[in-house]
């Protein structure tokens, strides 16, 4: 660790060691004492010019600030402590700046619009992934010339290895736009092909990452969506009576195995973990038919998945194997899936897992030559509101404190029933699943204040918090989100930045340009 991260870390430490923690007692000197430090440790980072050999970006799909703050929050308190004084593993980065996440038609985003302006350098619309905004969304025909070229892409013309990693489906918005060009981001398989983009040309998401035509390949890609790369006759080994998408009967995983070197496909985790990293040259993971288990419902999986942190560690292993150097992208796709079902604690627990997969990368890398990046493609309209007392249960009911600041018992709205610390502004509203099922979708809305929360358990798993608007889904929201950065290059990032600059950081901090021998690209 170069000496600028290490002191401002170290600064942190001393900050969090006069909190509330272990029958410790914080104090106005502590306060004090921690923040003079935290000057001081700023005062001595000093920015770090050298190339960036490798890059890393991660992307917490719908991870917003008040995300990052309810996360932060609840891993603190699952140790025992008050929560607010913790730090996630990326917040511990040494340059911040803020994203403005807007797409080129819609004030409030989507990941397909924003992992494009993330990985091309260019601002593109809603839904259309890779490709301009001249294109039509869902018009196959006015994308030809509209593609964009992505930083995998040319770090793979650079000789780089590189790899995507997602707890989502591989063809799903956010991991698709490092690989593929299409104006819609649901044409995963070709069953979802439309007849104009059949008669013009237009490829599937799944095949385009199978055909992929730069360098020696992409050399690994992990996460779920196997359905999109079998055929309808392939039976799932998972599912019962499920089987694959394609209609043109291709098996795209035999073809990934038979047309690149060194190359293995696993779909289950005594699979994957047999795998050598100093001999595997291309590794293929499909571990669902469709997105990955949350975090929390991956041990009742029944063929056993990797956890992010797994595929992270996996993943730099194979790709450290170039000396060339490596791009890898890292999505936790399902805290935005948590979000959209209004389920605040498993959007939080894979944010937490995503945490603990960008430690994996900060303790194997060395940030004299990485450059790592965490972000977030947009935010969700997620709350942390009310008056709790310090350290209540970031997933419960709020108690607030009386007019001397002491905590004064369960606070209760005008409608005289309590209230949860957070909350969604839209979505499908309340519901409790203390069984443990499945975060749910299409249900009746029960929005606004349905039910008297006192005898509910509102941190339990199954529990969905309650809704303003009546949705089928809760929705993304337009605020601007965080950007986390550490290593060579680094401090290029700081201040309000439009997205699409993040790409331009990490082509200047790697010096993509020069590698590729003078050829510029778009």
């Amino acid at each position: 660790m170069n000496t600028g991260i290490k002191t401002l870390c170290i600064a942190v430490a001393a900050a969090l060691s006069m909190t509330t923690i272990a029958g410790q007692t914080e104090t106005p000197e502590g306060w004090y004492t921690a923040g003079k430090q935290a000057v001081e440790a700023a005062s001595r980072l000093n920015k770090n010019p050298r190339k960036a050999s490798n890059v890393i970006l991660f992307v917490g799909d719908g991870m917003g600030i008040s995300t990052v703050t309810a996360a932060r929050i609840l891993e603190g308190q699952r140790r025992g402590e008050n929560g607010e004084e913790n730090l996630l593993s990326f917040e511990m980065l040494p340059y911040v700046a803020l994203s403005k996440t807007y797409n080129t038609n819609q004030q409030t985003p989507d990941s397909a619009g924003t992992m494009t302006a993330m990985m091309t350098g260019v601002k593109t619309k809603a839904g259309v992934i890779s490709v301009d905004q001249t294109a039509a969304r869902g018009d196959c025909a006015s994308s030809k010339g509209a593609e964009l070229v992505t930083f995998l892409e040319q770090a793979e013309k650079a000789g780089m290895s590189t790899g995507v990693v997602t707890t989502a489906r591989i063809t799903h918005a956010t991991p698709a736009a490092t690989y593929a060009h299409v104006p819609e981001r649901n044409w995963e398989d070709d069953h979802d092909l439309s007849a104009e983009a059949k008669e013009n040309g237009c490829k599937d998401i799944a095949r385009q990452l199978i055909e992929f035509p730069y360098g020696d390949g992409i050399e690994v890609a992990l996460g779920g969506g196997r359905r999109s790369f079998w055929p309808r006759n392939q039976e799932d080994p998972e599912d019962a009576g499920k089987t694959g998408e394609r209609d043109d009967l291709r098996n795209l995983t035999d073809e990934w195995v038979s047309n690149l070197d060194n190359a293995a496909f696993v779909w289950n985790k005594a699979q994957f973990d047999a795998v050598d990293s100093k001999t595997t040259g291309h590794l293929l993971g499909l571990f669902e038919r469709s997105h990955m288990e949350y975090n929390v419902d991956m041990p009742g999986d029944t063929g056993g998945e990797p956890s992010i942190a797994d595929m992270t560690e996996k993943a730099i292993d194979i790709l450290d194997n170039n000396r060339k150097g490596y791009f890898l992208m890292v999505e936790a796709g399902r805290i935005d899936h948590g979000h959209h079902a209004g389920n605040a604690y498993r959007a939080l627990d894979d944010a937490i897992a995503f945490s603990d997969a960008i430690k994996v990368a900060m303790e194997k890398t060395d940030p004299r030559d990485t450059l790592i990046i965490v972000t977030a493609d947009h935010s969700h309209v997620f709350t942390i509101g009310g008056y709790p007392t310090r350290g209540n249960p970031i997933l419960g009911k709020v108690v607030g404190n009386d007019n001397r600041g002491e905590p004064v018992g369960m606070s209760i709205a005008m409608d005289g029933k309590p209230y949860t610390t957070v909350s969604y502004a839209n979505g499908l509203g309340f519901a409790s699943l203390e069984t443990g099922g499945e975060t749910r979708y299409n249900f009746p809305p029960a929005p606004g204040r349905v039910v008297n929360l006192t005898a509910v358990d509102t941190e339990d798993e199954g529990f969905h918090q309650e809704a303003l608007v009546p949705l089928s889904s809760e929705t993304h929201a337009g605020e601007d989100v965080a950007i986390y950065a550490g290593g060579a290059g680094a401090y290029l990032l700081h201040g309000v930045q439009e997205q699409n600059v993040i790409y331009h950081v990490m082509n200047k901090a790697s010096k993509i340009e020069s590698r590729l021998k003078g050829h510029h690209y778009r």
